[in-house]
């Protein structure tokens, strides 16, 4: 069989790639296969060469650094290399940056800021970042629009409208963040637009609307899920009566499933992927439940959740066990997963966390926790024990990259550089970010999660775009 594969990857050498193609090495490292992802399903993954033709082969017979590329399951559909950062949270979805060889300590006066791009538009939307561009969105007057701007400069390249003003007393605007795949980029919308347009030029491939469309119905803070592509389908939660869950044609933007044996409406977190015993499957966390969801619409388990206001984070899994989390003095729940459903592992409230995320790091997790006693918390991930907690910068978001989480205070835009480390909060170095609106309304924050790919950090506080060289 190895013969077999290692024959048929030198076969390939013979194409050569485009600027959405990615190259791909067999297990010994002395052969290559320059082509587009396409998904990853019971343990083995399909790639589409440049003639279109595909091929799917056993993960295992991929280089270890490949398989930890898909180990996460992003599957996003092609068209990003390594290094890039695609989607919400990243190419695994789990706000951990591949980067390396950056700072360990910033400047006293922080790193060097690259570029500022002072037009991006009001809201809360985040950032891709693929292939040199940079997609996000944001509002302009009474219309959405999603962008894209040079990532090594900062200048704009195109916009395109989304759909019209959302209007919220926390803050106007669209709050979700644009996938990039397979030379798309699909983006949301605040009143659940969802655009799919070609990602070099901004022209609009198709639209559909979560609420006109699908039967989702607008809750009181707006769309704000980021939109999973996984091969051919584009993986929404529009919530209401026609199903929570949808998956559509990445190409058309029509029906492919529903889940309509589940109607809960949306709330604010967005669906991970996951591969469990041999199977693939998605995972959303809603107000009232947690569920799994088959790559053909079938729901494998579901388990009660005691959701209350909103529910916001993405919830994450390794080997079987998945872990949410909420504000509002709800708290975490942790569940088993396997054939016969969902066995509960832990619920409590040792991590209360809003909206800024939740990150596992060598089986602890790191995010910030409401409530007493609180602040940044390290939590064991298998027994839900609280590890430490430090008040740190005060309340915000959350990445890693290279050993440390980088932190964002939502209050004053102060950024911590800090290790990773079950011993305790280990700040090396901390800045302020300088960029900071006059616009932002009363009640809103600085709630865009940071991201670093490239050697770079993006920082954003409404209508200022911010990029720090954080490698040197």
């Amino acid at each position: 069989m190895k013969h077999t594969i290692t024959a048929f990857l030198s076969l390939c050498l013979a194409f050569s790639a485009q600027a959405e193609f990615r190259v791909w090495k067999d297990a010994s490292g002395a052969h290559e296969i320059k082509a587009e992802l396409v998904g990853v399903q019971g343990g083995k993954v399909t790639l589409k060469r440049e003639n279109g033709t595909t091929v799917t082969l056993p993960v295992a017979s991929l280089s270890k650094a490949d398989q930890a590329l898909l180990g996460g399951g992003s599957g996003g559909g092609g068209g990003t290399a390594a290094g890039d950062w695609p989607q919400w949270r990243g190419p695994n979805r789990d706000d951990i940056s591949p980067e390396t060889g950056l700072l360990k300590e910033w400047p006293s006066d922080g790193p060097k800021r690259v570029w500022l791009h002072e037009d991006g538009g009001l809201g809360y939307a985040g950032f891709s970042v693929v292939g040199g561009k940079l997609y996000t969105m944001g509002l302009f007057d009474a219309e959405e629009k999603l962008l894209c701007l040079d990532a090594a400069t900062g200048k704009k390249l195109w916009d395109a409208p989304v759909g019209a003003i959302y209007k919220n007393g926390w803050g106007d605007g669209p709050r979700s963040t644009p996938t990039v795949a397979g030379g798309k980029v699909f983006a949301i919308g605040g009143n659940g637009d969802l655009l799919c347009a070609d990602a070099a030029t901004g022209k609009k491939e198709w639209s559909v609307s979560l609420t006109k469309d699908l039967g989702g119905k607008l809750q009181s803070w707006g769309y704000t899920e980021s939109p999973f592509v996984d091969g051919d389908a584009v993986i929404v939660t529009p919530g209401g009566g026609q199903g929570a869950i949808a998956a559509l044609d990445v190409k058309t933007g029509k029906v492919k499933w529903q889940t309509s044996d589940v109607t809960e409406n949306a709330q604010y977190s967005s669906v991970i992927p996951v591969n469990h015993d041999g199977k693939r499957q998605y995972v959303q966390l809603l107000m009232n439940s947690i569920l799994g969801v088959s790559t053909d619409g079938k729901v494998l388990w579901k388990t009660d959740f005691p959701g209350k206001v909103a529910v916001i984070p993405t919830p994450i899994h390794k080997d079987g066990q998945v872990y949410v989390a909420a504000g509002y003095g709800v708290g975490c729940k942790s569940i088993k997963i396997g054939s016969g459903g969902a066995e509960e592992v832990y619920s409590n409230t040792n991590m209360v966390n809003h909206h800024g995320g939740v990150i596992l790091i060598d089986g602890r997790l790191y995010g910030h926790s409401d409530g007493r006693p609180g602040g940044w918390t390290c939590q064991d991930f298998k027994t839900g024990e609280v590890v430490w907690q430090d008040r740190g910068i005060g309340k915000g978001a959350v990445t890693s990259a290279d050993g440390h989480l980088i932190c964002l205070s939502e209050d004053n835009g102060t950024v911590a550089l800090v290790k990773v480390s079950d011993k305790g909060w280990e700040q090396k170095s901390s800045f302020k970010l300088e960029a900071q609106s006059s616009q932002r309304n009363p009640k809103g924050k600085i709630w865009v999660h940071p991201v670093v790919t490239g050697g770079r950090l993006y920082l954003r506080d409404q209508e200022f775009i911010s990029c720090y060289d954080i490698k040197g």
